[in-house]
């Protein structure tokens, strides 16, 4: 790292401030930490470094977006296909002719609605300004005491410049990154920046290595964070985009969206399309030149190009996808996953590799006591979170009354009243601490003894105490001794803290009833004991006691806290949340892999990962030193073995998400303080957390779990591969019926036919409605049985992958042959029956009632309709019905029948269309059943 010696120097060079002294930082920054800056020397300084202000890039305008959206070729090719049909009608006027239907260029207005309504619709899914960055501005104070000019004044957090002398109290959010020049009793919360929940004692004049974590820099203070205890005096080492905060910033800028799976789907899906429509185009109008021997059908081969193009763009497709994206997010909020961006939903079924942090996703959040040892009993502890109730179990899984165990009863005793929790009971009956978890556990702990805190307290009232440092990392409290024999006032204090230095102090044990000298041996079975329970990720406390005759002077506490009893172990646990096994299981029958990435333990990870089902013990552990110490491509080379990261900052949660996805992963990342923002970003799904969760983190996410816990991401992915199935289904369905259109109206002028058999206002007709309302009732189209036990579809693959493009293209032209068989009949029928223009309400009706049919067909791929629950849809057999009864309006309903161009049909040419249509259906069917009986064959 690059050393300054001025605070000219640019703001871009990085100073390692927590490694080097007070009195070095303040000369480098030409500072006083009693006068300050000079308002002039501010000035000066604020002309080189810039105001104490987040920078953001530019992004795309709301127009720019708007824009955006009709670059879709698909779009393009109706406005080119809407400009081409008003000129048409244009030259038709001049000639003295007149608009079909008497409403001039009504095609042309009716595809530029389609396309408005198509650009409407992309752009509201992405005009959701990215609030990221604004979330984060929010982290810093309007206002800052600072010391300038010898005196201490209040000033905008934007004129904060290096070098100033800023004063620090509970409550006051830091507005700059600074060094700590004096500091009492202060304790800073980290959270948002850090991910580490437990304030952070601060200390001032010390130096650290330069190497030191991000966390554990403790003389440094840091823009964005919380003071919640104390006060202090900073100096100000960076501002702006220079802070910590800055730099998160500017990482999350750099960040670049990617487009979802489905976004490339359908960009390919268009772009397929209007080739293949374009490439008919050619061969219709060269072949109906060549049919006629020259350019007098020329009019009519651009109206059948025109009818071609309309037809082949599946102009409802976009308001189907983003209604069933919508439905999507309603049955994944009810599963308490709260879906920001639309894509986001269908992109969840991709996802083969989640990386979840531990607490509070795969845990309850909630320190809950395992086991207790003594000398003479090792006891498992059952219950979960806070609630008072389990049993204590030996080692062969028998109950123990713990009444009958002295030592047991004393070491509870100890966890009440050396305690300055509270547990309570809400009126939901939930049991919540206030205070520090670690010590609930204990008082939770003591309840399912029987041994309750109100009880205790007004029998053994606190006396006096030694309150806990992190210097001494124990705490003491002194009660009166309830005895009845001796008139004589005597104490207990009780001890608590780290069991190494709790049992250094220790001269004596705890048997029974008895006292026994504790010898060498004893202490190194005491030692072992606690690092097995470290080992399996427990975190462990050694309690202690004596009898004294007074009560000892708050300032005694070297002098009284020794020639203590020792009484035993108690290691915790933040428990796995029950759910969350079997949902690593169904993650695993899936495809999906879990990878545990927390700021915990290596030890509490593993033993937490093997809990859980995430590893079996053997998979490879990185911790964020030796992470640290890799390069990129040392980390790309190393991901997939790794199952867990521990002692991970946050900022590494990038280059993770970085190394999997450029290893092939779809990657989905949970996180919830603001160092999560980038990773969040940059990960196919990104995951709030939607209780603990910052705004930044939920802004930079595409998901907020509104219950933090990872059964629900499981829960969310099962839905979003439901939804891409769904899509896939209506995307055959619709799709099979336009190739059918498409060849259909291909054939007419190949035929010799004289005219168009469909208007593009049918084909409208057709894209939106009879096909539109039966694809969003299989929108819903209920799970198939094994959707979660199979490995994840490839995110790389065609819209067109696993038979459906086959599929579309094998069904349009049964489609188109049954139908031109129709036209070609009804053509010379209606001819003879003197309304030569009956033929083309005929192919219009069977084109709309046969997609009823294939509706109905495609609900299943192997299943056969009349396997299936007719009512298993029931949106479907409305939307058959009502869009049937709708099609037969266009055709008897005066008014509809004049706008839409179509003819009166009679009972037996309604019959005759009906029965065509359902050709398609019962060709669906028989497809089914060929299929069942080759695979039965081989």
């Amino acid at each position: 790292m690059t050393q300054s010696t001025s605070p000219d120097s640019t703001p871009a060079e990085i100073r390692p401030w927590h490694s080097q002294s007070v009195e070095s930082t303040l000369q480098q920054l030409e500072s006083n930490p009693q006068t300050g800056l000079t308002s002039a020397e501010v000035e000066r300084r604020l002309q080189r470094y810039g105001a104490n202000e987040l920078q953001e890039t530019g992004g795309r305008s709301s127009w720019q977006i708007l824009l955006d959206q009709f670059n879709n070729i698909m779009l393009l090719m109706l406005i080119a296909v809407a400009i081409i049909s008003g000129i048409l009608d244009l030259i038709e006027l001049q000639n003295g002719g007149g608009a079909e239907g008497g409403i001039p260029f009504k095609d042309t207005i009716a595809i530029l609605l389609i396309v408005i309504l198509n650009g409407v619709l992309g752009y509201l899914q992405e005009s959701r300004a990215e609030k990221a960055l604004a979330a984060l501005k929010q982290l810093s104070s309007p206002k800052v005491r600072v010391v300038r000019d010898s005196q201490t004044i209040e000033v905008d957090a934007a004129t904060i410049v290096p070098g100033d002398i800023v004063l620090l109290e509970a409550g006051v959010q830091p507005a700059a990154d600074g060094q700590l020049i004096e500091a009492a009793n202060l304790q800073i919360r980290e959270a948002a920046l850090t991910g580490e929940a437990a304030a952070v004692s601060k200390q001032a004049q010390v130096e650290l290595s330069p190497e030191t974590a991000l966390g554990d820099r403790v003389n440094l203070v840091f823009c964005g964070t919380e003071v919640v205890q104390g006060r202090g005096k900073m100096v100000v080492t960076a501002t702006g985009m220079h802070t910590e905060l800055g730099k998160i910033a500017e990482m999350l800028q750099a960040v670049e969206s990617e487009d979802t799976p489905l976004q490339k789907r359908m960009t390919q899906l268009a772009n397929v399309l209007v080739t293949g429509s374009l490439i008919l185009v050619v061969i219709v109008i060269v072949g109906g030149v060549i049919q006629s021997g020259g350019f007098s059908r020329l009019r009519q081969l651009i109206e059948v190009s025109l009818s071609m193009a309309v037809a082949v763009v599946p102009e409802g497709l976009p308001a189907v996808i983003t209604v069933t994206l919508a439905i999507g997010t309603q049955r994944m909020v009810k599963r308490q996953a709260l879906i920001r961006k639309l894509p986001a939903v269908e992109t969840l079924g991709s996802v083969n590799t989640i990386c979840s942090d531990k607490t509070g996703t795969l845990t309850q959040n909630k320190m809950v006591v395992q086991e207790v040892i003594t000398v003479s009993n090792t006891l498992q502890v059952t219950g979960e979170g806070y609630t008072p109730e389990g049993e204590f179990l030996n080692p062969e899984n028998q109950p123990v009354a713990v009444k009958e165990t002295p030592e047991v009863e004393k070491l509870l005793l100890a966890n009440v009243i050396c305690n300055d929790a509270i547990l309570q009971q809400e009126d939901n009956g939930e049991w919540t601490i206030l205070g520090d978890p670690t010590e609930g556990a204990l008082l939770s702990l003591a309840g399912k003894a029987g041994l309750e805190q109100k009880t205790l307290q007004s029998k053994y009232p606190r006396l006096g105490e030694f309150p806990f440092s992190s210097e001494r990392k124990r705490m003491s409290v002194i009660c009166p001794v309830d005895t009845k024999e001796t008139e004589s006032k005597k104490y207990w204090l009780f001890s608590k803290g780290s069991p190494e230095l709790i049992l250094e102090r220790c001269e004596t044990y705890q048997e029974g009833e008895a006292i026994i000298p504790l010898t060498p041996e004893m202490r190194d079975r005491i030692l072992e004991n606690n690092d097995q329970m470290a080992s399996r990720g427990l975190r462990v406390l050694g309690f202690a006691y004596k009898t004294i005759k007074q009560i000892p002077d708050a300032t005694e506490a070297e002098t009284n806290e020794k020639e203590l009893t020792w009484l035993g172990l108690v290691g915790m646990l933040d428990a796995p949340r029950p759910e969350v096994k079997l949902a690593v299981a169904k993650c695993r029958a899936a495809g999906i892999r879990p990878v545990l990435i927390t700021g915990d333990h290596q030890l509490t990870a593993v033993a937490i990962a093997q809990q859980l089902g995430i590893t079996d013990g053997n998979s490879h552990v990185l911790t964020g030193v030796h992470l640290s110490q890799l390069s990129q491509s040392e980390l790309e080379q190393q991901v997939d073995d790794v199952t867990i990261y521990a002692r991970v900052s946050p900022e590494h949660k990038l280059r993770i998400v970085q190394a999997l996805k450029k290893q092939g992963k779809f990657v989905a990342m949970t996180g919830d303080g603001v160092n999560d923002a980038p990773a969040l970003k940059q990960a196919d799904i990104g995951i709030a957390m939607g209780i603990t969760g910052t705004d930044v983190s939920k802004e930079a996410s595409d998901m907020v779990l509104l219950d933090d816990n990872f059964a629900t991401i499981v829960a969310a992915t099962e839905e979003g591969r439901v939804v891409y199935a769904n899509i896939r289904r209506f995307i055959k369905y619709i799709l099979g019926s336009n190739v059918g259109e498409v060849l259909t109206i291909a054939a007419a002028p190949l035929l010799g036919l004289p005219d168009v058999p469909l208007t593009p206002l049918q084909i409208l007709w057709m894209n939106l409605v009879t096909d539109g309302l039966p694809a969003l009732a299989l929108a819903v189209e209920p799970a198939e049985p094994n959707v979660m036990r199979r490995p994840p579809f490839n995110p790389q693959e065609s819209i067109f992958a696993r038979g459906l493009g086959f599929y579309i293209v094998r069904i349009g032209i049964i489609f188109s042959i049954t139908t031109i068989a129709l036209m070609a009949w009804a053509f010379y029928y209606s001819q003879g029956e003197g309304n030569p223009e009956r033929w083309k309400t005929m192919v219009f009706t069977t084109l709309c009632i046969g997609q009823m049919g294939h509706a109905i067909a495609v609900r299943s791929n192997n299943k056969l309709a009349i396997e299936m629950n007719p009512l298993g849809n029931k949106f479907l057999l409305a939307a058959v019905v009502v869009t049937t009864l709708l099609q037969l309006l266009l055709v008897y309903v005066p008014f509809l029948r004049n706008f839409f161009d179509t003819e009166f049909l009679s009972p037996l040419e309604l019959l005759i269309c009906l029965g065509f249509s359902t050709l398609i259906f019962v060709w669906v069917e028989l497809e089914k059943l060929f299929i069942r009986w080759y695979k039965s064959r081989k």
